[in-house]
């Protein structure tokens, strides 16, 4: 097994290390966080740190580097209170990997990749009319991250979207069916294939397979 230790991993090449450790975690959720801003214009961004908080409360965070070096999401949210977070498929992954470039605050992303708005009455923040699992919320709070300057973004459910037959009859959601992707590192997208779900772990009771 290779070591490296941090004093090495520092004195490596810039990009070399970034793909590292951005690697290094394995494969996380990736979705597009929809937003509009003040006057309208809608926004869009692709987000690989998207983290569950809490059922009860309905609350999910997402980390949001420093404000000078991705402005637009975080801006549009503190203005508006409101955002979306979409799944991203097969069919236009390569257009949800395109809104990491740097476009200007008064460019549509949707219109720049080509992918479609979709609006709920009385919600302002767009959804991807792509993506087959899709959620709108509400802001609740914004905790700055003091050691690096970013931002974990914490907020409510309020909407859920999704396409048919994806809810099996204990509630859970198959992801898998809808062909939700996930990211490694920086550029790296994977599809995925279930292995099992077990019943409720109890100390002493063998783990069972429920399917």
């Amino acid at each position: 097994m290779q070591y490296f230790s941090i004093d090495e991993i520092k004195g490596w090449d810039r990009f070399y290390r970034a793909n590292f450790i951005n690697s290094l975690q394995g494969f996380k959720p990736v979705s597009l966080l929809g937003t509009v801003s003040e006057n309208g214009s809608p926004n869009l961004a692709i987000f690989s740190n998207i983290i569950h908080i809490g059922a009860d409360p309905v609350l999910i965070g997402f980390i949001n580097r420093p404000v000078e070096a991705a402005p637009h999401t975080i801006q549009n949210i503190e203005l508006t209170k409101q955002y979306t977070i979409n799944h991203i498929q097969p069919s236009f992954v390569a257009a949800a990997h395109q809104t990491s470039a740097k476009y200007s605050a008064d460019q549509n992303e949707f219109e720049e990749t080509g992918l479609k708005t979709f609006f709920l009455e009385n919600f302002k923040a767009p959804f991807v009319a792509e993506s087959e699992i899709k959620y709108g919320l509400e802001l609740v709070e914004i905790v700055p991250i003091t050691h690096n300057n970013t931002f974990l973004v914490i907020g409510s459910i309020t909407h859920v979207l999704l396409k048919e037959g994806l809810i099996q009859q204990d509630g859970f959601i198959d992801a898998n069916k809808a062909k939700t992707i996930t990211s490694l590192g920086l550029d790296g997208y994977y599809s995925t294939e279930p292995i099992a779900r077990f019943e409720y772990a109890k100390p002493g009771k063998e783990v069972k397979k429920i399917s």
